[in-house]
Formats: C-alpha cells, sequence, structure tokens
C-alpha cells in the first residue's frame, strides 16, 4: 500500500473511494497498536475526572487530567500547523490554541465548508466505555498485586499512578478515532459530487434515513468488522523468542475492540457523514442548487 495516502499535496484525487478506503484501513492499525499500549496500564479514573488532581487544580486547570494533557500536546501540535489540515480536528477549540508558527501548506478545497465535530462524543464514549473495558485485565492484576502486599478495599484496585504513560496513548488513541470518524466527510463528500441529483431532495427536506441508505454499505461493514477481528486477533498474541504464538493469550480484550467499532466508530461516522450532508448545500444560491438537483450519476 503507499506511503502516501494522508498526503494531499502529492495529487491524487483525494475523494477516490479507493483511497479514502486505504487510509480507514491504516486507522485500523493505528488504533489497535494504540489500544494495546494503552490496556498495559489500569483503568486510573482520577485522570478522566474534573478536578480531581490536586496539583492541577493548584494551578487554576478545572478539567482533567486528561483535558489538560490533550491541551498541552494540541498547543505544540497546533504550532506545527497539524489542525491546518483538511481531516484533522483538535479536542481543544481552536479559539484556545496558537497560530501556526510554520507558514500555511496550500491543501486543496476537498470538503464543502461545515461545522460538524464529533470529538465531544468521541471524547466521552472513550473515557466512559472504552477505557475500563479495554484496561480489565491490567486493573484486575494490580488489584492482585495489592492484595499480595497487605493493600485491601477500596485502595486496591484501578489505579496505577501512570498518569503520563497511559495519557501520552490516550491522546494517540482519540486522535487517530478522531481522524477516522470525520473521513466520514471524504466518504459523504465523494458520493454526493458522484451523484448530486440523488442527495439534494432530502438535504433540502431534510431526511435523514434517506441520505443514510444512501450512503451505508452494509456488507462493507460487515466485511471490516471481520478484517478488524483477525488484525485484532494477531495484533494482541504474545509471541515466544522464535516467533511462535504463545497459546490462548492476548494482550487485549479482542472483543472490546471489536465492539468499539461496532458500537460506537462506525454509528457515530455515519452520523457524521448525515450531519455533512445536511450542510453541503449552505452557501450555495438557488442557481448552484438547482444544477446540482440535475446532475445525475453518469
Amino acid at each position: 500500500m503507499s506511503t502516501t495516502l494522508f498526503n494531499f499535496t502529492l495529487g491524487g484525487d483525494p475523494l477516490s473511494l479507493d483511497r479514502i478506503r486505504g487510509i480507514l484501513t491504516r486507522l485500523e492499525d493505528t488504533i489497535i497498536f494504540a489500544l494495546i499500549e494503552r490496556a498495559q496500564f489500569a483503568h486510573n479514573p482520577k485522570a478522566y475526572q474534573r478536578g480531581a488532581l490536586a496539583e492541577l487544580k493548584a494551578t487554576g486547570f478545572e478539567g482533567s487530567w486528561l483535558d489538560w494533557f490533550l491541551q498541552e500536546t494540541e498547543t505544540f501540535q497546533a504550532k506545527a500547523r497539524r489542525y491546518t489540515s483538511p481531516d484533522e480536528y483538535p479536542f481543544t477549540p481552536l479559539a484556545e490554541l496558537p497560530a501556526p508558527v510554520l507558514k500555511s501548506t496550500p491543501y486543496p478545497r476537498v470538503l464543502h465548508p461545515n461545522g460538524v465535530n464529533a470529538n465531544p462524543s468521541i471524547l466521552s464514549f472513550y473515557t466512559r466505555a472504552i477505557i475500563p473495558r479495554i484496561t480489565k485485565q491490567a486493573t484486575l492484576a494490580l488489584a492482585a498485586h495489592k492484595r499480595a502486599n497487605g493493600i485491601v478495599g477500596e485502595d486496591e484496585y484501578e489505579d496505577d499512578g501512570n498518569y503520563g504513560s497511559s495519557a501520552a496513548i490516550d491522546v494517540e488513541v482519540l486522535q487517530a478515532i478522531s481522524k477516522r470518524v470525520h473521513y466520514g466527510k471524504f466518504v459523504s463528500e465523494s458520493k454526493f459530487v458522484e451523484n448530486p441529483a440523488a442527495f439534494v431532495p432530502h438535504i433540502l427536506n431534510p431526511n435523514r434515513q434517506a441520505l443514510e441508505a444512501l450512503i451505508t454499505k452494509p456488507a462493507v461493514e460487515r466485511a471490516l468488522l471481520q478484517r478488524l477481528r483477525k488484525k485484532a486477533v494477531v495484533y494482541a498474541q504474545d509471541f515466544a523468542p522464535d516467533g511462535e504464538p504463545k497459546g490462548d493469550a492476548f494482550k487485549i480484550d479482542v472483543d472490546g475492540v471489536v465492539e468499539l467499532y461496532e458500537y460506537y466508530i462506525i454509528p457515530l461516522t455515519r452520523e457524521v457523514e448525515v450531519d455533512y450532508l445536511l450542510e453541503r448545500l449552505k452557501g450555495l444560491s438557488q442557481e448552484e442548487i438547482d444544477e446540482l438537483a440535475s446532475r445525475k450519476k453518469q
């Protein structure tokens, strides 16, 4: 597979569905490997609770440790113009981030101007549903270790103190999920420009179900989940020095990885796709809308 799939400046059609599928497939690898890395640490729930760390409150920061870590990380990345790319969306409000130090890159205009941003939902489901699930093994192992050292009750579970290490991986996972979910806009734009006449009536008379039917391919989603499970099984195995797998032990809950996609990433991507389409005609003149409505798939 080409190593330049993410690069908008090297030519090629950024709305090619083959190109988009290639990007989404590579993001599967990024997300799985990052989740495996996060699974080695316990839950550490204090890192996700607003105001839970006195050290942060003393600086005047009222959010969670992860909120702070995201803001600090994205502040640096904004200076390096990460968020001028059409496929990057910070979790920190753009108004709170600094301007890039580097000159802007002349990215091609690919998407219609829109305000769709799913990051608040991504952050919520990741911290509330995904983190407890994928860290369960490490959390239980931590509890057993604490009990062996005479620590019992409330103090035996959940917290191993690795706030920095776990948050660094959390940021990587969140940014990869964000890119994956927001690539739904590219899918929608690609399908819209191929056959605008099919979409325009359902945008003018908002019909989410009809728009969703135009962009959803159940067979593709089933194949994705099957591929994802196979990847997670392979990547999550422990291997002996000779390269052979060590039995049926996995470094992460494989079902949890699949369910992350099935119940969170895929449905949220679909919402982003439809939300984008509902904004696709904003700012256009009636003449432009009429012309799109007459343009059918060739």
